[in-house]
């Protein structure tokens, strides 16, 4: 190899880790969702086509169904260290990089005999929807995402529907 075709090689090498850094310093800036951009949270689940059970954050509106079949309506609406806990257990595991559907192939999305949870999270800038079947068994790593976005967003719900009981 001759010093000018060292010379060029050692240049490209550079220019490519200066690309690949400077991609992934963006990424860690951007760092997923801000909790400052956040506008609302939809939030249902049930099973077949009629997702009785919701949450939408921008009303406030709770509707779900009791044990004994029962239409249970409140009203209350996440606090600001609501939002700002759900955004730190998001951003810190990732749980918005997941796709818009997660449900096995060919699967029918309100069939009668799966449980299913929508999510609609509406920034500034931008709307994530998500659908997720529990049944959904190809990507185990999508899966446990998918799983714990529920269990957080459920949790927070519980706990604002808690401080409004209390009073």
């Amino acid at each position: 190899m001759t010093s000018k075709q060292k010379l060029y090689l050692k240049l490209a090498a550079v220019a490519f880790i200066v690309i690949v850094g400077g991609y992934y310093v963006s990424k860690l800036r951007s760092g997923g969702k801000r909790a400052a951009a956040f506008v609302s949270l939809s939030y249902q689940w049930g099973m077949g086509d009629t997702l009785q059970n919701s949450y939408d954050s921008k009303s406030g509106a709770f509707v779900f169904l009791d044990q004994s079949d029962r239409v249970i309506k409140e009203n209350f609406k996440l606090r600001t260290n609501n939002v700002i806990f759900l955004h730190s257990k998001i951003n810190q595991e990732d749980l918005l990089n997941i796709p818009d559907t997660i449900a096995n192939k060919g699967a029918n999305l309100k069939d009668p005999k799966v449980l299913r949870y929508e999510f609609r999270f509406v920034y500034d800038d931008t709307t994530k929807n998500i659908i997720y079947l529990t049944n959904y068994d190809q990507d185990p790593l999508v899966a446990t995402k998918a799983s714990a976005l529920q269990k957080v967003v459920q949790q927070v719900v519980s706990e604002a529907e808690e401080r409004f009981a209390k009073r």
